[in-house]
C-alpha cells in the first residue's frame, strides 16, 4: 500500500506526500507551497521524487519551483498546460500512466475548472487524486470550460468503482453538504453524512477522502437523475447536462 500523509495548507488546500516504502520513492500532489512539503518530508526522512499537478492554478502549483531546486524532483502535469505547469519535466494525456515505486496511476482528462485539468487514478490502489473536478458532495467552479465538459468529466468519475478513495484538494465538505441538502432535503444518506462531516469539523478533522460509493449517494453533482433534485430545481426528466447545468448555476450562487 501506498503510505499517504495530508498536508493542510492556506486556508483549504490539502497537500498529498505519497510514499512507496519499497521502492523509496516520494511523490507529493499539487503543492500549494514549498515549506510544508519540505517539512512533511523531513519529519518522514523521505526524499521527493515527484510533484504530480492536476492543474495550473498557484494554489496547486505555487511550491513547484521551490521544491523542484531543493529537491531534484521531476514535474508532472497535463500537455495542456506545459505553458502554465512551473518546471514541468513530463507532461501526460489521457491513457498514460505513471509509477510510483511498484504504483501506477492512469491519467485520465477532466476538463471544466480548467481546459487542462487531469487526475491520477491508481487501479490498483483504488486510490484517485482529483485535484479541484471532483470534492465532497461537490465539485469545482467552471473557471475555463463548459458544464457539458464538466459534466463529461464527471461521467468518467462516476464510473470508477464504488470503493474508490477520492483524495481531493480543499476542504469545503460543510458548505457543499449545506448546498445539497437544498437539492434533496429528503435523502436520508446525505442526512446522516451531514452529522459526520459536522462532527469531523467541530474536531478539526479532514473529511477528505471520500469514495464514489459516496459520492454517489449524496453528491448533487452525481444526482442529476434523482427525482428530487430534479423537482427541486423544477428540471423533472429533463436532458442531463441541462440539470447539471443547472445545479452548477445555483451552487454559484450561495
Amino acid at each position: 500500500m501506498l503510505e499517504i500523509v495530508t498536508v493542510p495548507v492556506l486556508a483549504d488546500n490539502y497537500i498529498y506526500l505519497l510514499h512507496d516504502d519499497v521502492a523509496q520513492e516520494t511523490a507529493v500532489v499539487d503543492p500549494a507551497l514549498a515549506q510544508p512539503v519540505l517539512d512533511a518530508l523531513s519529519a518522514k526522512n523521505w526524499q521527493l521524487n515527484y510533484i504530480f499537478n492536476t492543474h495550473h492554478h498557484s494554489d496547486h502549483v505555487g511550491g513547484n519551483l521551490e521544491l523542484k531546486t531543493a529537491t531534484g524532483c521531476q514535474v508532472i502535469g497535463a500537455q495542456a498546460d506545459v505553458h502554465r505547469i512551473p518546471g514541468l519535466n513530463r507532461s501526460v494525456l489521457e491513457g498514460d500512466s505513471i509509477r510510483l515505486g511498484a504504483h501506477k496511476a492512469y491519467i485520465l482528462d477532466t476538463p471544466g475548472h480548467t481546459l487542462g485539468h487531469i487526475v491520477y487514478y491508481f487501479v490498483d490502489d483504488a486510490l484517485l487524486f482529483c485535484g479541484d473536478t471532483l470534492f465532497v458532495m461537490g465539485c469545482g467552479r467552471l473557471f475555463e470550460g463548459s458544464a457539458a465538459q464538466m459534466w463529461h468529466s464527471l461521467q468518467k468519475l462516476k464510473s470508477l468503482p464504488l470503493d474508490t478513495k477520492v483524495y481531493c484538494a480543499h476542504e469545503y465538505t460543510l458548505a457543499n453538504g449545506k448546498f445539497a441538502l437544498t437539492m434533496e432535503p429528503n435523502n436520508p444518506a446525505l442526512q446522516k453524512r451531514m452529522i459526520e462531516v459536522q462532527r469531523c469539523r467541530n474536531q478539526n478533522r479532514p473529511t477528505v477522502p471520500t469514495t464514489i460509493a459516496e459520492e454517489l449517494a449524496t453528491n448533487p453533482f452525481f444526482r442529476e437523475d434523482s427525482l428530487e433534485l430534479q423537482q427541486t430545481i423544477g428540471l423533472v426528466n429533463d436532458n442531463p447536462v441541462a440539470v447539471f447545468t443547472e445545479v452548477r448555476r445555483l451552487k454559484n450562487n450561495t
